[in-house]
Order: C-alpha cells, then structure tokens, then sequence
C-alpha cells in the first residue's frame, strides 16, 4: 500500500496522483508540485489515502509544499497574465491570417511556459506565431490543437437538457461513445438527435449505456423469434427497453400483438448490429 493525495489542475479535470510525504492535506487545499510541464499549483481533491501498488503505474513525484498566501497571489497574477495573453494572441492570429480558433490559454505556476489551445479544420503552420508570442512574452511557449470535445469541456455551456454540458459539469475524462450504443438504446440514428453541441456523439449515451446492456439481456431484440402465451411462434418487430414492451407478429396473424418481455418464451434472439451505410453516415460523429 501507497499513501497518495489526488490532485486536479482544472475544475473538472483528471486527478493525478501524488506522494504526500509528510504532508497532511485535506481537501480544497492547494498544493505545489512539480508535473511534467513544470511546478503547478492545484487543488487537493483526495486528502491521504493508501491505496494498492498495483493501482498506480508511474513512480509519484512528492508534493513540494501547500500553497501559501505568496503563492496563491502567484496563481492569480497568472490569471490576469492568461487574459492579457489571449487577447494578444488573438491580434497576432487575426494579423497573420491564420485559419485558427483560439480556445483557451494557461500559464504554469513557475511563469516558465504559456500554452495556447486552439481548434482548426486542418493542419495550421504557427511557427512564425509563436517567434511572436515569445518575443513579447520573453518565456516557453507551445501551442495545441485540441478537438471539438476538448473545446466543448474548456468553454462549457447547456446541453439539449438544458444542463450544463456533462464533460464541463463532472466528468474528469472522456469515455469512448460509439454509434452502436445510439442503436442498442433505441435512439434515432439522426445526427441532429444524437450529437452534443460539439457536434459529436452526446456524452450522456455512455452514462446509460450499462443500465441498456442489463436491460438487452432480459428482453428479445428486434427479428427475435419467440412463443406467446397462446403457443404461437412470433417475430418481434418492435421493442420499447424501458417499458419491456414487444410488438409481435405471429405466423397466424396479420395483425401485430403487444406483450410484455415476461409473457414470451424466447427461442431464437437477433443481434443489434450498426450496418456499413449507417456506419459510414455517422462515422464523424465518434471522432474526438
């Protein structure tokens, strides 16, 4: 067992772990430490705990000290510094006519780097961009292109719910969504109904997806053949997962029935499958 402090650099980013060494940390305090980018100041969001060996991958760098007034009138000096260097950047950007969105702009605690996120449709040449910034800036700079979703976490805004976006509201990380979730919860495989304001597959299709895969296994996909409670052979044409109601046309009826998943004996299940036209249609919308 390892004792460790978790530590998060945004809001609602990834916590990494941290030795604590002879620190006490509670949580909310803010601590120094040094991170691959430099010394960064963040914010304690799992005090001393020991956890497994086998849990963590990397060797933890200790924690340096908790923060202190002086450095937390560093931290905000570095805010107004981040502003200022947006607006900058934004002239240099409109000055070389570069095909680039400026997204955000951090500055690590220690002053020694300033990173600029940016999104861009392709492949955007910013040498000559950032021989500008460090000329007025006199430090490290790099830039980033980041995704749509990585745009969307960073700016924030409400979803389709009317509830602020789930990757700027909690989640510390992205999870893979696919477009074969869409199906299997039932959904419109209509771009406009499935996408976040990012433009990709909405989050919230992989909060649900486990509760979906537990339902699927009690209830007869659509083309499964089943026995009503008449004896009759079946093939289900429709499903509603939530209700467990199947619509069901027998080999001695025209006219579909409505039986509940508990009513029918299953004899032969289908598979959900996402065919190429639908996956070629969609494709865009699981890309990062």
């Amino acid at each position: 067992m390892k004792e460790i402090v978790g530590i998060r650099f945004k809001s609602v980013g990834k916590i990494y772990y941290f030795s604590p060494g002879n620190i006490k940390a509670e949580t909310g305090d803010r601590a120094i430490v040094e991170t691959v980018r430099g010394v960064e100041c963040g914010e304690v969001v799992i005090a001393n705990r020991k956890i497994d060996d086998n849990d963590i991958t990397v060797p933890l760098k200790p924690i340096i000290r908790l923060a202190n007034e002086a450095d937390l009138k560093i931290v905000e000096k570095n805010k107004a510094k981040e502003k200022e260097a947006f607006q900058i950047c934004l002239e240099k950007i409109s000055k070389r006519k570069l095909k680039m969105n400026l997204v955000d702009v951090e500055c690590t605690f220690d002053n020694n780097k300033l990173l600029f996120y940016f999104t861009a449709e392709k492949r955007v040449d910013f040498r000559e961009l950032v021989k500008d910034l460090a000329a007025v800036f006199r430090t490290r700079i790099e830039l980033r292109q980041i995704g749509v979703r990585d745009e969307a976490k960073i700016l924030g805004g409400l979803g389709i719910c009317g509830r602020e976006f789930c990757c700027k509201g909690y989640m510390g990380e992205f999870q893979p969504v696919s477009i074969k979730m869409a199906k299997e919860q039932g959904l419109s495989l209509n771009p406009t109904k499935i996408s976040g304001t990012c433009g990709r597959l909405m989050c919230c299709l992989k909060n649900e997806q486990n509760a979906y895969e537990e339902l699927l296994k009690i209830t007869p996909k659509v083309g499964a053949i089943v026995v009503t409670p008449d004896g009759e052979k079946g093939k289900v044409e429709d499903v509603n997962l939530i209700t467990g109601k199947l619509r069901v046309k027998t080999e001695k009826s025209e006219v579909p029935v409505t039986l509940d998943r508990s009513e029918v004996k299953l004899l032969r299940d289908a598979e959900i499958k996402v065919n190429r036209d639908e996956l070629k249609a969609l494709k865009g919308l699981e890309d990062k």
